[in-house]
């Protein structure tokens, strides 16, 4: 029995390891590698010839990819707008980033209208807010600085403007009533769809109230036009977990969890009432344990015994998807009902790697290298294709050379399975397959459902995903890259290579280089780690004992300066390296007793747990980073001063005497040793006064 335990056995599994259990999956023969790529070469090919009937969200990535100036002006205003409160701040924004891009370029480059269209209105964003040379000017700059004139606002609205026209291409609808008309067009060619009620990461009550509303007023006007289709033929929806809960997180999971099973429940049997699909999409790898604890309370409800309706989505790019894979079919197997899977790559990868090296994890839940998560692909797709007594697959891709893989693996059995692309997107890929087309198979389209307010979010990830010059969709559009490289197998790749994991990308506790070591964290949604380390935390706050402590008289403070003076001499004498070593093994030590000092700060600091683990990471930085400076900056022993003798070089190689240290309670570990080591490094000795608030935390 595959369980949630055994699942995260792979959270940050060594990379070479996970690839080989996934190559170990695939059993491509030569014949069939040979036909996967003349199937692929024929597809990217008749794509190539027939653009010019389709072109949209494809070309418009391909012109603002992320290797142009405009492309990354896009992406990070679109991001930042989605932290700006007010309207000041977003106008200087829009100016900083729009106004200094070069959309004149783009125009008419290619023969898209939506390229072309969404390219005028980005250029007319940067006239309005740009200072233009009149001297110099073309009759349109002219004109755009005359527009200027009416006020920042302008700004504001060219470039909501400029959005608008991006979301007609990115978002199906504006409302679900516009989306399944606009929809009926794909339909009668054999397109299916699921709906995505744009908006996610609820931050209020509030906000998870309206959401809920959303789907739930979606599922019946979906219902109404499935006119009891079944399942797979109808028309379905996507729910994020995240946009039902303002709290949708590992340490809130006794609240979540059943606040989110209730809801999803009821989403569910509305949809089971009318009988189409509901997919629940996937977000963070911390988040992957808790949502399956959800979907499984869902998916064991009796009211849903005879709907097989309920979809799950997964990602290969992380290194549980096939253990993942292995937990569902269990659980299919055990309730002995069908379940909808989609697979897709993954879109939050970026924020993954960089999620864990800030809290300095043992490693990546994700691949580090794509080739790997293309493996990943097919290995699962295979394992799902074997199971379609339990599994209705759905491969989400804009991949050719994917597409001809699934069609391979599937054997001789073409049926109960579907591929999938998003609105807007792959077009002329999916038009040479489609069931009702000239092709035999189904696709579904992931269609976004919203204002262009609510596009935001979603356009960084496509942005992310598809913007860079490596990716398949961009060099689709790239007529300058051979198809013979765009061939290449996942398979072969992987396999060839000596080491998997990307040499550019390393562990997070190796983030710094050989300056030093990233300070070790904790990832409590790993319950094989975290269950362990907060019973030891408990243990030591239980067994917690209050020491006597006492107010420093001025004798004693005379008699510590008397102590610190004395000891000055000995101290600023020590090498750089032993003192570096020093505080080397002080970080060494407080990693090693984190739980201890944790249960201390939060009895006497009353921090949180995650808190707990920031401040002793940060006292741990704290030494590691000024042992590096000191072995950089302070002279070898025995070696001679650098350059001309003076002052300026004794700042740099010796103490100055005794320094005070006076720390706050708010950070009672975190700057109280930051102030000191850094004293310590640069050879002075050190009276250290803790708030009075938490002195049992400087006394340890």
């Amino acid at each position: 029995m595959t369980n949630l335990s055994s699942i995260n056995t792979a959270y940050h599994l060594d990379e070479n390891q996970s690839v080989a259990e996934h190559l170990a999956l695939i059993n491509l023969t030569q014949d069939g590698k040979a036909r996967i790529r003349d199937r692929a070469r024929g597809l990217i090919q008749n794509v190539r010839d027939s653009r010019r009937k389709f072109g949209g969200v494809d070309k418009f990535l391909n012109e603002f990819g992320l290797t142009t100036r405009e492309g990354i002006a896009l992406m990070c205003l679109a991001e930042a707008l989605l932290r700006i409160p007010d309207k000041e701040t977003a106008d200087k924004m829009i100016r900083d980033k729009i106004g200094s891009a070069e959309w004149d370029k783009h125009i008419g480059k290619g023969d898209d209208l939506f390229v072309n269209a969404s390219t005028w209105a980005l250029m007319l964003t940067g006239k309005v807010i740009a200072d233009v040379d009149e001297e110099n000017a073309s009759a349109s700059s002219i004109a755009g600085k005359i527009v200027s004139r009416l006020g920042e606002p302008v700004v504001r609205q060219a470039m909501l403007h400029a959005m608008k026209i991006m979301g007609q291409q990115f978002v199906m609808g504006r409302t679900i009533e516009e989306a399944l008309s606009n929809g009926a067009e794909g339909e009668k060619i054999g397109y299916r769809h699921s709906y995505d009620m744009l908006g996610e990461g609820a931050r209020t009550v509030e906000d998870a109230a309206r959401y809920f509303e959303s789907y739930s007023t979606a599922i019946d006007k979906i219902g109404i036009a499935a006119m009891n289709r079944g399942v797979i033929n109808s028309p379905g929806i996507s729910v994020k977990l995240s946009a039902l809960h303002p709290r949708y997180e590992y340490a809130n999971r006794e609240v979540c969890v059943p606040d989110l099973s209730a809801k999803l429940l009821n989403l569910a049997q509305k949809c089971a009432g009318y009988n189409i699909g509901l997919s629940v999409d996937a977000e963070e790898a911390h988040r992957l344990e808790i949502s399956l604890e959800i979907i499984e309370n869902v998916f064991a409800h009796p009211t849903l015994k005879n709907w097989e309706g309920l979809g799950v989505v997964i990602q290969s790019y992380q290194k549980r998807c096939s253990r993942v894979v292995d937990y569902l079919t269990d659980l299919a197997e055990r309730k002995r009902q069908r379940m909808m899977i989609r697979l897709v790559k993954g879109a939050y990868w970026d924020s993954e790697v960089k999620y864990a090296q800030v809290n300095g994890l043992p490693g990546y839940p994700v691949f580090t290298r794509k080739n790997a998560t293309d493996v990943s692909y097919l290995a699962n797709a295979t394992k799902l294709l074997s199971r379609r007594d339990l599994f209705y697959p759905m491969f989400a891709t804009h991949n050719a050379y994917t597409v001809a893989s699934i069609i391979e693996i599937a054997g001789s059995d073409q049926t109960g399975f579907e591929f999938q692309r998003l609105h807007g997107m792959g077009e002329p890929l999916y038009h040479q397959i489609l069931g009702n087309g000239s092709g035999q198979y189904p696709c579904r389209i992931y269609a976004p459902v919203g204002s262009h307010q609510d596009l935001l979010p979603y356009l960084v990830r496509r942005l992310l995903e598809n913007g860079a010059n490596t990716n398949f969709v961009n060099r689709l559009q790239n007529d300058k890259v051979p198809i013979d490289e765009m061939l290449v197998d996942p398979v072969d790749y992987i396999a060839a290579l000596p080491s998997k994991p990307h040499p550019k990308i390393p562990l997070p506790d190796g983030m710094f280089g050989a300056s030093r070591k990233n300070s070790r964290g904790i990832e409590f949604a790993n319950n094989n780690v975290s269950d362990d380390f907060l019973k030891q935390v408990e243990k030591h706050a239980a067994g917690f004992k209050a020491g006597i402590i006492t107010a420093a008289t001025k004798e004693d403070a005379a008699a510590a300066l008397d102590a610190a003076q004395r000891a000055f001499d000995g101290w600023n004498g020590t090498s750089a390296t032993e003192r570096a070593a020093c505080l080397d093994r002080a970080a060494d030590i407080m990693e090693k007793e984190m739980p201890a000092l944790m249960a201390l700060l939060s009895r006497e600091g009353g921090k949180t747990l995650v808190d707990g683990v920031s401040e002793v990471r940060e006292a741990v930085d704290f030494c590691r980073y000024y042992a590096d400076e000191g072995r950089h900056h302070f002279k070898p022993e025995g070696t001679a001063l650098p350059g001309p003798t003076g002052e300026s070089n004794r700042l740099l190689l010796e103490g100055r005497g005794v320094f005070l240290c006076i720390s706050p309670w708010n950070f009672p570990l975190a700057i109280f040793i930051g102030q000191v080591t850094a004293a310590l490094m640069a050879g002075n000795t050190v009276i250290a006064k803790p708030a009075g608030q938490t002195p049992q935390i400087a006394k340890r």
